[in-house]
């Protein structure tokens, strides 16, 4: 970790090699609208650089040892509920070898570029500059009614792809992403850094019309997230800021936003208002409530109701969809599209919830707060409490409101959030090893022995 440690706010020197490689792995991050089969499970794209790389990664690297607990503890609780009946042997065997497959995957890469967690994020902030400009493509495409432009399903690549209309203006940008929520979610990072580029007049990666672009380019997504991912942003800033200081600043932006998106956006009006009645009345409405409203007030019965059942941990990974089949309260809907999340619960805190229990719940709440990195002011240049909230963001919304363990990359971020963590509490041990050398040596100057005259 000490390469990682020593190089900050540098452009990154990499080989040819390296590129190639960072470009294979991006890939497995962005490019999840193209899949290869679809049944018996989804096997996206990405997942053939894992097949290609995984193997010399664990023959070069072996595999860590704290990867055994996790291993052991998923599988025994797993094992447990098969034999009762609350999992079937082949949903948990789906998630369980995508999951410990993917994170052992984005383990090694911050291992093989020496935990260098900058270096990768800004590949990453580069390769978002790149989306966002095809999406600014697509939404201008759409505008000028240049097909080709903006539909993107003439590639055969994009198989779990589509336009998705909407939003004020006709369409809702989702650039390479399946859906606009996607390109929300994962884009969230470089949303975050753009939003801090302009507050603080810097360019860290993004140039001043860089970021302006990258900001609006997301508005454009209209998506269903709403303004949760822009609200989160400036939450972290805040308490990076100072929230007395800033909060002048940040709370009018945040009801402007909100305001423009409920006045001007019928889509986002009408699910707010949807999930607001839902959740207070307990009322079931397909007439007069917006599909997904129901959606995720179904999945928060459905994980409730399986947490007090399995409480300690859970019903084991890949179980929800059991439970939605035990506790839902659509069964006897029968329009088509109320399961549509019946196995990832639409957000990943429902979904650890119900398969993991308090024990996952726990583990993930001390994740996010132990290894939360706060901007230094007499320091504001070191990137590490930037990097921190920028992969903050996309974890919290994955909490909230994306259920998939590993779709997008997800894996990656955490990694990037736990490991500049790490990165920065070695700095912060070098920079205090060197000031108590410099004050012993000041002392020892200071302390000279008394010439005897006598």
């Amino acid at each position: 970790m000490e390469s990682a440690a020593v190089r900050l706010n540098e452009e990154p020197e990499l080989s040819r090699r390296d590129r190639v490689l960072l470009f294979f792995i991006y890939f497995s991050v962005f490019a999840s609208a193209w899949v290869l089969t679809k049944e018996p499970a989804e096997i996206y794209s990405g997942y053939l650089v894992f097949f290609a790389l995984l193997p010399g990664f664990m023959m070069r690297y072996g595999v860590p040892k704290y990867f055994w607990i996790f291993t052991s503890f998923f599988v025994l609780t797993g094992i447990l509920n098969i034999v009762l009946d609350n999992n079937t042997g082949d949903q948990f065997l789906k998630i369980f070898i995508g999951l410990m497959m993917s994170y052992l995957f984005y383990y090694y890469v911050m291992r093989r570029f020496d935990f260098d967690v900058e270096l990768l994020f800004r590949f990453y902030l580069k390769g978002a500059l790149i989306i966002t400009i095809i999406g600014l493509v697509q939404f201008i495409s759409y505008t000028v009614r240049f097909t080709p432009g903006y539909d993107f399903r003439w590639l055969p690549i994009f198989n779990k792809w589509g336009v998705v209309t909407g939003g004020n203006l006709g369409i809702r940008v989702n650039s390479i992403f399946g859906e606009p929520s996607q390109y929300a979610a994962v884009m969230a990072p470089a949303m975050f850094v753009a939003i801090n580029n302009l507050i603080s007049f810097r360019n860290y990666v993004f140039r001043r019309w860089q970021s302006i672009l990258v900001i609006v380019v997301y508005l454009l997504t209209f998506s269903s997230l709403g303004p949760r991912p822009v609200f989160i942003a400036i939450v972290i800033l805040l308490i990076n800021y100072g929230v007395v200081r800033y909060l002048v600043l940040f709370v009018p932006v945040l009801i402007g936003v909100f305001i423009y998106l409920y006045n001007n956006v019928p889509d986002f009006r009408f699910r707010w208002d949807s999930t607001i009645r839902v959740f207070e009345t307990g009322k079931i409405d397909i007439r007069n409530e917006h599909g997904s409203s129901i959606v995720f007030y179904n999945n928060y019965v459905v994980a409730t109701e399986n947490f007090k059942s399995n409480f300690l941990v859970g019903t084991g990974l890949g179980s929800h969809s059991a439970a939605f089949e035990k506790y839902s309260v659509t069964k006897e809907i029968k329009t088509f599209g109320f399961s549509n999340n019946s196995s990832d619960a639409n957000s990943m805190l429902l979904r650890i919830i119900s398969e993991i229990g308090i024990v996952g719940v726990i583990i993930a709440l001390i994740f996010v707060r132990r290894n939360f990195v706060k901007r230094d002011a007499r320091n504001p240049r070191d990137p590490h409490w930037l990097i921190s909230g920028a992969t903050l963001c996309v974890i919290l919304l994955y909490l909230l409101r994306q259920g998939h363990y590993f779709l997008n990359g997800f894996p990656i971020f955490v990694w990037m959030y736990y490991f500049n963590r790490q990165n920065y509490a070695s700095v912060q041990e070098a920079a205090e090893a060197e000031t108590d050398e410099e004050e012993q040596e000041e002392g020892e100057m200071q302390v000279q022995p008394v010439p005897n005259t006598i």
